[in-house]
């Protein structure tokens, strides 16, 4: 696992936390600009379909944030850790805010397997 930040390790431990009290296939945690953090997980209604990372920068849209420059996201598939989907990645850079987010990516035990940073 990379060397985190306590900032970044906060958000691992968000991220899985959220996710094991739904059971949800993820959970995925942001820093915003300001540095608050918010903790989502996976969406999976009839009628509303969300990853994680759509819900949780729903919620930091829907919360007064301007950008986000920290992202982790946990699953539980079997290449969790591996890389973003494509409208996770264009979410993040909709609503980026800065120059390069750090996306970390990992299983759902929360074992950091690929951080990337997304324009």
């Amino acid at each position: 696992m990379p060397d985190l930040s306590a900032e970044d390790q906060k958000l691992v431990t968000l991220a899985r936390a959220t996710r094991a009290r739904i059971q949800a296939a993820e959970g995925a945690a942001v820093r915003d600009t300001d540095g608050r953090t918010y903790a989502a997980a996976t969406v999976d209604l009839p009628s509303l379909r969300l990853s994680a990372v759509q819900a949780v920068v729903a919620m930091a849209v829907a919360s007064g944030s301007r950008g986000v420059d920290a992202c982790v996201l946990l699953g539980d598939a079997p290449d969790a850790g591996q890389d973003l989907t494509e409208p996770d990645a264009a979410v993040l850079a909709d609503f980026a805010g800065a120059a390069g987010v750090v996306v970390h990516l990992g299983d759902a035990r929360g074992a950091i397997g690929a951080t990337v940073t997304r324009p």
